[in-house]
């Protein structure tokens, strides 16, 4: 039996949930129901693309995203785990082999439960399956579990178990492209009088005086904030709504005309409808799990038409 007739006998639910082997066989999960349709694929447990009924499409995937086994996928939600951004272990002569954001977004997951709820949405449950390879870069004994409902708002939860017997400790990010109309017609609220680590500035540490602008590139990892997020989009004439629990960082980037020029993947001109909002704990904010124990990061994606 192949993967695809063993997954569809197993987890899909008719009206609900499929299956199907993408691009290069990547193996691929499509949601449609009442309220909303969405594509995930197994690699990375990627949620590719999620779209509400009747409405324009909230989470963006680039014109010329490449779809390549044990590569990452520019658009979408890419799972950054177990550390986000570079591996910073202090030698850099073992840090190049650590793949950036972590070993999440490019490994195979499973699928262990599907289940059609009560409202009409539909809950997807998959597990990190940690080969050798990845064992190596990460020895520690623990279990992930994604849980992604895809209803009249999209809910995503990323739930670490330290199933060892010493404690670990993580940084994370869910990497959420946004679609919005234009970069110049959007602002994000919610991280007014946040301090901040500026990427493009030298790493250095600021205070945000007033609501997110973006004028140039942007990569920015506001800490100590545990506060909802709101993309106020003019040009569409909507908000996103982005509440979050277990996280105490937002990370703001978007990457300019300059370096999006430098990304195959990422197409002539399209930074200007996308805009990152992320989800994460990083930095100071990294979590410590006690054998035993587990961390749950939890977000809520909601459209609020102005």
């Amino acid at each position: 039996m192949d993967e695809v007739t063993n997954l569809n006998q197993r987890f899909a639910i008719h009206g609900h949930l499929s299956f199907e082997a993408g691009e290069d066989g990547l193996l691929m999960a499509n949601v449609q129901n009442m309220h909303a349709q969405a594509e995930i694929m197994l690699q990375g447990a990627h949620i590719l693309t999620y779209q509400p009924a009747d409405d324009a499409p909230l989470i963006w995937l680039s014109p010329k995203a490449k779809y390549i086994p044990g590569k990452a996928v520019r658009g979408g939600v890419p799972i950054c785990w177990p550390w986000f951004g570079n591996y910073e272990s202090g030698n850099p002569e073992t840090d190049k082999n650590f793949p950036a954001h972590g070993i999440a977004r490019t490994a195979m997951w499973e699928v262990i439960d599907s289940e059609k709820l009560p409202n009409g949405a539909t809950r997807i449950t998959f597990a990190l399956l940690i080969d050798e390879a990845a064992a190596k870069l990460w020895p520690h004994p623990c279990a992930l579990h994604y849980i992604v409902t895809v209803g009249r708002d999209l809910i995503i939860e990323l739930v670490t178990h330290n199933t060892g017997s010493s404690p670990f400790t993580i940084t994370e990010a869910l990497h959420t492209y946004f679609v919005i109309g234009d970069i110049d017609a959007v602002q994000v609220s919610g991280l007014e009088g946040c301090a901040y680590i500026d990427k493009v500035d030298g790493f250095k540490r600021k205070t945000e005086p007033e609501k997110v602008k973006v004028t140039s590139e942007v990569d920015r990892v506001y800490l100590n904030t545990a506060e909802d997020c709101v993309i106020e989009d003019h040009k569409l004439r909507r908000n996103i709504l982005v509440t979050k629990s277990g996280s105490d960082s937002t990370v703001v980037w978007n990457p300019w005309a300059e370096k999006a020029a430098q990304m195959a993947d990422m197409g002539e001109g399209s930074y200007r409808g996308m805009l990152c909002v992320e989800s994460a704990n990083a930095a100071e904010n990294a979590v410590t799990i006690a054998p035993g124990h587990h961390h749950s990061m939890r977000v809520v994606y909601a459209m609020q038409r102005g």
